[in-house]
């Protein structure tokens, strides 16, 4: 992006504001962390996770991934899928340090610093520190000071908003850098699946290919109202995003003050077994996110829609802050049970943690998304 053309005008955070973002991300973060700091596991195809029966990959390098070796995969299928596969245990608090060496590059060049998580990060670089002309270069110069200080490889989007540059980020990995002008982003997503949209995932992906929304033109076609009606608040931004257009700010230093999931189904459930299946996964996710995190919180909070849209909170503060899925999933299953027998099918549910170790007893309050 040259200096006149890599701005955007933003009526999200008020009239004739530029934007210039750029969302760096961490290529392989732990698996490569793992492999920088033991020389015998370099070139090897490697997994950050538990291998026991039912453990779960946290990580994978990318010699990993080229067999189909995935993070949230289970241990026991991650070993079918590759023999020589190596598990390393993680090493949290190595990964915050590196984090946060990668923070402290970041804040050289501009205080507009929104972590994701311990790799990846948005930077609005608009007015960067450092007065340099382009976001370009200020992503070139991050990455390369990223390769000196730490050993490792990060991947670069640049775009006038944060839905593109998370897209551009992806585009070229790993070690890559994509960039996407202003004039190119309502084109961009056209042909893009929408799966890959950031804010998409699995489940309303199904949904949309329900309607015969497929890519990102066939999610332009459909009207506001109708998305809106079909996806509540989100419509609106699944409207917006298909036309490449993302009116967010970059938020920096945000609170977390919860990590959560939820699910809205296909249809109308009833019965306790099929609810506890889908509650099962959402709860290996929300473990999963914590763990990427390093927080551990000590309130369990269930939350649940009705087929007539009325929702309930229910909610368990545990003595001591959550260590697995399974202190998250006995709480969140024994809310759920209460809540049943029910008249009424239930459309949607989540589960959060929340009441992490930084937080007042008296500020502990639900909010059921991930929060990234």
């Amino acid at each position: 992006m040259d200096a006149g053309s890599d701005m955007t005008t933003s009526s999200g955070a008020g009239p004739g504001v530029l934007r210039k973002i750029v969302h760096v991300d961490l290529d392989a973060f732990f698996a490569s962390v793992e492999q920088r700091d033991n020389p015998e596991l370099r070139g090897r195809p490697v997994a950050v996770g538990g291998s026991r029966e039912r453990g779960v990959v946290a990580a994978a390098s990318y010699e990993a991934r080229k067999f189909g070796v995935r993070s949230a995969m289970p241990s026991l299928t991650a070993r079918r899928l590759c023999p020589d596969l190596v598990f390393v245990p993680p090493r949290f608090e190595v990964y915050r340090a590196v984090s946060a060496q990668v923070r402290e590059i970041f804040a050289e060049y501009t205080s507009l610093i929104e972590p994701l998580s311990l790799d990846e990060a948005y930077l609005d670089v608009t007015q960067n520190l450092q007065g340099i002309p382009t976001a370009t270069e200020v992503a070139k110069r991050i990455r390369a000071a990223i390769r000196e200080r730490t050993g490792l490889t990060a991947s670069a989007g640049v775009a006038p908003n944060k839905f593109l540059a998370k897209l551009a980020s992806d585009y070229r990995k790993p070690d890559g850098l994509f960039v996407i002008q202003p004039h190119e982003a309502a084109d961009f997503v056209l042909g893009l699946d929408v799966g890959d949209f950031h804010g998409i995932g699995p489940a309303t992906k199904e949904r949309m290919n329900e309607m015969g929304v497929f890519t990102g033109a066939d999610l332009r076609s459909q009207p506001l109202e109708l998305l809106r009606d079909r996806f509540g608040k989100s419509g609106e931004y699944y409207y917006w995003i298909s036309r490449g257009i993302d009116h967010r700010p970059v938020q920096p230093d945000r609170v977390r003050k919860s990590v959560g999931a939820e699910n809205t189904f296909a249809r109308d459930l009833f019965r306790l077994d099929e609810l506890q299946a889908e509650l099962d996964p959402l709860v290996d996710k929300v473990w999963r996110s914590l763990e990427r995190h390093g927080m551990f919180g000590r309130t369990v909070t269930l939350k649940v829609k009705f087929e007539d849209f009325r929702q309930i909170t229910r909610s368990r503060t545990l003595h001591a802050p959550v260590a697995s899925a399974d202190e998250i999933r006995r709480p969140a299953r024994a809310l759920l049970e209460a809540v049943l027998p029910s008249e009424k099918g239930i459309r949607l549910v989540g589960v959060t943690v929340s009441g992490f170790p930084h937080e007042r007893e008296e500020d502990e309050s639900p909010q059921l998304s991930l929060d990234l």
